[in-house]
C-alpha cells in the first residue's frame, strides 16, 4: 500500500471510532441510569458510569406484570411475524427469479410502485377495519407480510444461484415448491438470516402500527408500553410499586424499561453478523 491509501484508511479508522463512539454513548448513559441510585439521577451525578451502584430499578421492572405482558406480546409478533414475513418474501420471490415466468416483469413494476406510492393511513385504518383485524395482533403481522425492499434483496440473491441447481431439481421430478424449499433455501440461508434481521428489528422497535390499530391495553406491546412510560410517565403497576420506596426513581425505571426493550436484538445480533454482511453483498451482485 501507498502513503495515500495507508492515510484513507488511517481517517477512515478514526472518523468511524469517532462516529461509532457517538452512537455508544447514548446507550451507556441511559445503562449507566438504570444502574444508579435516585439520589445520584436527581443531582445530574450520572454520566456514562453508574452511580451508587443498584439494581433496584431492575426489580421494580421484573415485579410489574404489564411490562411482562408487553415483552411477551413483542415476542410473539417478532417471532411470528418474522417467520410469516420470510415465508411470504421467499414465496414471491423465487417465482419472480425464474426467467420462465412471463409476468415477473410486470409484476415486478407493481411491487416498485409500492415503494414509490404508499396508502396513506385512513385507507389502511379502513383496510384493517373491514378485515376485522382492529384490537388483534394479526393488524401488526399481516399487513407489514412483505416489504417490497427486502423482496428486492432477496431475488437478487435467487438470481446469482445457478440455474443448473434447479434445472437438476427438476429433472429428478421435483415440484417448484420441493425445488424452493430443498435446493434454493438451503443455499439462502445468508440472505435469509439478513432480511430475518431486518423484519425482526422491524417488528420489535415498532410502536405506531400497533398506536392506530390496538386499543385493548392488555394487547400493547413493549415499544407501546415504554412510549406511554417515556411520554406521559405513566409507570402503571410499577408506579404503585414506586410509593413508599425513596431509593427508586420513575427517571431510573424509565431508563431500566429502554435497556430491556434493546437487550434482545443487542443479543440476537453477533449471532447473525456472518449471515447478515454476506447477505447484503451477494444480495446486491446481480439485480
Amino acid at each position: 500500500m501507498n502513503i495515500k491509501s495507508r492515510w484513507f484508511d488511517w481517517f477512515n479508522t478514526i472518523f468511524l471510532t469517532v462516529v461509532g463512539c457517538l452512537m455508544v454513548f447514548p446507550l451507556l448513559h441511559v445503562l449507566a441510569k438504570s444502574f444508579s441510585s435516585s439520589k445520584a439521577i436527581n443531582a445530574g451525578l450520572v454520566k456514562l458510569i453508574p452511580v451508587d451502584w443498584t439494581l433496584v430499578n431492575y426489580k421494580v421492572i421484573l415485579a410489574d406484570t404489564s411490562i411482562w405482558r408487553a415483552f411477551l406480546i413483542s415476542v410473539i409478533i417478532t417471532v411470528g411475524g418474522t417467520a410469516i414475513n420470510l415465508i411470504m418474501t421467499a414465496s414471491l420471490a423465487y417465482p419472480l427469479s425464474r426467467p420462465e415466468y412471463s409476468m415477473r416483469k410486470v409484476v415486478l413494476i407493481f411491487i416498485l410502485i409500492t415503494m414509490i406510492f404508499q396508502a396513506p393511513l385512513i385507507p389502511n385504518y379502513l383496510v384493517i377495519k373491514n378485515l376485522h383485524m382492529l384490537n388483534t395482533l394479526w393488524a401488526l403481522v399481516i399487513p407489514s407480510a412483505i416489504s417490497a425492499y427486502n423482496l428486492f434483496i432477496m431475488r437478487s440473491f435467487f438470481v446469482a444461484l445457478p440455474a443448473e441447481l434447479v434445472d437438476s431439481a427438476r429433472i429428478d421430478g421435483a415440484s417448484e415448491l420441493r425445488t424452493m424449499w430443498s435446493v434454493i433455501l438451503p443455499l439462502s440461508k445468508p440472505v435469509m438470516a439478513t432480511m430475518g434481521l431486518f423484519y425482526a428489528v422491524s417488528h420489535w422497535n415498532s410502536y405506531s402500527t400497533a398506536l392506530y390499530f390496538i386499543n385493548n391495553r392488555a394487547l400493547y406491546p413493549l415499544q407501546l408500553r415504554l412510549r406511554e412510560i417515556v411520554l406521559s410517565n405513566d409507570l402503571g403497576q410499577a408506579g404503585s410499586l414506586l410509593e413508599g420506596v425513596n431509593e427508586v426513581s420513575p427517571a431510573g425505571v424509565q431508563m431500566a424499561v429502554i435497556i430491556v426493550s434493546v437487550l434482545p436484538i443487542i443479543i440476537v445480533y453477533p449471532f447473525l453478523q456472518k449471515y447478515f454482511i454476506k447477505g447484503m453483498l451477494v444480495g446486491s451482485i446481480k439485480t
